[in-house]
């Protein structure tokens, strides 16, 4: 595995998604603003896709960042991602 790195800028956030195909989603019924996920299309069941200016919002008040990785050890294209607290 390659260096992860963590950001809070949305449009880091926004352009890594969307070069991976990924779209904003929460798992549904997860509570209020659910555990927020990105969706890169394949059948996951529970993941309910969500506008950005919703992920962002629910990213925020949570204070949150996102723990991402851009390469997999053999140079391809990671997916890896997790929203992790801002203090971890």
């Amino acid at each position: 595995m390659t260096d992860s790195k963590t950001t809070t800028d949305h449009k880091t956030i926004q352009r890594w998604a969307e070069e991976r195909k990924g779209v904003p989603s929460k798992v549904a019924e997860s509570g209020e603003g659910g555990i927020l996920r990105i969706d890169f299309g394949e059948p996951e069941e529970g993941l309910e896709k969500i506008s950005s200016n919703d992920f962002f919002q629910v990213f925020d008040e949570r204070k949150l960042a996102f723990l991402y990785q851009d390469k997999t050890a053999d140079g391809k294209m990671s997916r890896f991602n997790k929203s992790i607290s801002k203090d971890q």
